[in-house]
């Protein structure tokens, strides 16, 4: 219990430390927001109304700095990341919750069953190491250093095109409306299937490389000769005691995917113009908006943060000297 205590602290205290720079990026990095949006929109404004918009968007410099502090804390406790200047007056919260279900929906499912199938291999790759499993090894190893970017250039050279039934980019056909029908379900599933496909391959085969090679390092240890002394089955040593504690490593590299899931595979959105978080972040940087950058990053650093006190209660439950140690 300890163990769990000390560790809800500390992500108590990353939290906070995560949203205090949040807070401070915005207002030392060079430059002025307002003035740019002002510039952006051609307009002419009095000296009362820019006033009004500095106010607006958290950036009064006659309130003191630890005062829009405490209002930008205020704001969070409310669910308020501001304004966007892209999509102004829309708030941040809106644009990011219209984004967020694409990256979960495609990172997500794909991160999940590439660690499932990816973990598995490597299991079966490192306990019968030798085997004709091992000729899988050469082709995983170079597809775990192609980038991502890189693999869905090549596959929209090779699968996408006029005639093709894969999609090049975006989310869904121009003429289809967004919505929970059939039409525009089958429209979203066909444009996400080369970015999946490509975030799959890609990833997948990390997870079995790393797997195979602590696999490989466990079946070497005392307590696996004991459990086939015992005269226990081959599979159940396999997957009870091998495989157990070869996994260890591998929640906490899960878990720190299922963080990222947030941030998206951010090239391989931007190459597909797939209209997740990542590629809104990539317009949010080319127009210099501030307020809708700083939303998608403290929402990054939450959730990989969030992650990682998954993988801590999965710790618990996967190896006992955790639960000792507590």
């Amino acid at each position: 219990m300890s163990y769990l205590l000390r560790r809800i602290v500390f992500y108590i205290f990353t939290a906070w430390a995560a949203i205090t720079i949040n807070f401070f990026i915005p207002r030392l990095i060079p430059g002025d927001p307002v003035q740019a949006l002002i510039a952006k929109e051609q307009g002419q404004l009095s000296t009362d109304a820019v006033h009004s918009l500095y106010v607006l968007f958290g950036l009064d410099k006659q309130q003191p700095l630890w005062q829009q502090y405490i209002d930008y804390l205020g704001q969070l406790t409310h669910g308020d990341l501001g304004l966007s200047f892209t999509f102004f007056p829309t708030p941040v919260s809106e644009v990011i919750s219209s984004s967020l279900p694409w990256t979960l929906a495609l990172v997500g499912v794909t991160t999940v069953v590439s660690f499932m199938v990816g973990t598995g291999m490597g299991v079966l790759a490192g306990w019968r190491r030798g085997s004709w499993v091992d000729l899988v090894l050469p082709v995983t190893t170079f597809l775990s250093s192609v980038p991502y970017f890189w693999f869905g250039l090549i596959m929209i050279e090779l699968l996408a095109g006029p005639n093709s039934f894969f999609p090049s980019s975006g989310g869904y056909d121009p003429g289809v409306t967004p919505g929970f029908d059939i039409g525009f379900i089958a429209s979203a599933v066909q444009h996400s299937l080369l970015p999946a496909l490509t975030i799959l391959i890609s990833s997948m085969s990390g997870w079995i490389l790393s797997m195979r090679n602590m696999m490989v390092t466990v079946s070497s240890e005392d307590y696996i000769t004991v459990a086939h002394a015992k005269g226990l089955s081959d599979r159940r040593v396999m997957l009870s005691y091998a495989a157990r504690n070869a996994l260890l490593p591998n929640v906490s590299g899960f878990a720190l995917s299922l963080g990222l899931i947030v941030g998206g595979t951010l090239l391989v959105e931007i190459v597909f113009s797939y209209p997740g978080v990542g590629f809104q972040l990539f317009q949010a940087v080319g127009a210099k908006d501030y307020p809708l950058m700083q939303g998608i990053f403290l929402i990054i650093t939450l959730s990989v943060l969030a992650a990682n006190f998954i993988a801590d209660l999965a710790y618990l439950v996967l190896d006992p000297r955790t639960r000792k140690e507590g």
